[in-house]
């Protein structure tokens, strides 16, 4: 059974969780469970209810987003990272593609499970989302992508739809399908050591 990491030296890392497409931020979920564990370690969390989750507006997220990084920048913690869940995963992409201010603030980001392209087309109520060109987007910042290796959400699997483009290695999950509630995810004890401590690998839940 992993053991929950004890808080990191002073001073401690600073934790932005975005969360994704009709997610009201549910108490089970492990993005709710994420940020109440590294409140209680000490750890400076923002885990906002974004707008209308349930139609969102590409620009008016990243309106929000802009204004989160901008708060990043005047952090006094060491370390910035940033989780982003299913569509703010690729939420991120378009503040890459759109060098959008602060995009650079953080020290590392972690995609989870970003939903295909073509899942994401064929949605209306967030096809705008619809994922920027990914051939040679620079990504300003250390990113590490992970997926399940059976999510219906990304049926071409998270290497091809968005590592082999990015110039990224998947970290891939099996049996982890879209690592959210319906998966089992609500407790989700190696995400949290990977925010207190980046060599952590990233594992399934037990």
């Amino acid at each position: 059974m992993p053991t929950t990491p004890s808080p990191s030296p002073s001073p401690s890392p600073s934790v932005l969780i975005l969360h994704g497409w009709q997610n009201h931020r549910p108490e089970a979920h492990w993005q709710h469970w994420l940020a109440d564990r590294l409140t209680a370690l000490g750890h400076p969390v923002t885990y906002p209810q974004l707008p209308d989750p349930d139609t969102p507006s590409l620009e008016t997220w990243l309106t929000q987003l802009e204004g989160f990084l901008a708060d990043f920048d005047t952090a006094t913690t060491s370390e910035r990272v940033v989780v982003a869940h299913s569509l703010s995963a690729v939420l991120w992409l378009h503040a890459a593609a759109r060098a959008l201010p602060g995009v650079t603030h953080p020290d590392r980001v972690l995609l989870v499970a970003p939903p295909s392209p073509s899942v994401v087309q064929r949605h209306p109520e967030i096809a705008e989302f619809a994922p920027p060109p990914l051939a040679g987007l620079h990504l300003p910042t250390p990113t590490h992508l992970v997926a399940g290796d059976n999510d219906p959400y990304l049926p071409e699997g998270a290497q091809q739809a968005y590592g082999t483009p990015l110039g990224l290695t998947a970290t891939i999950l099996p049996g982890a399908a879209h690592l959210d509630l319906d998966a089992g995810y609500g407790a989700w004890p190696s995400v949290l050591e990977w925010c207190v401590d980046p060599t952590t690998k990233l594992t399934v839940r037990p």
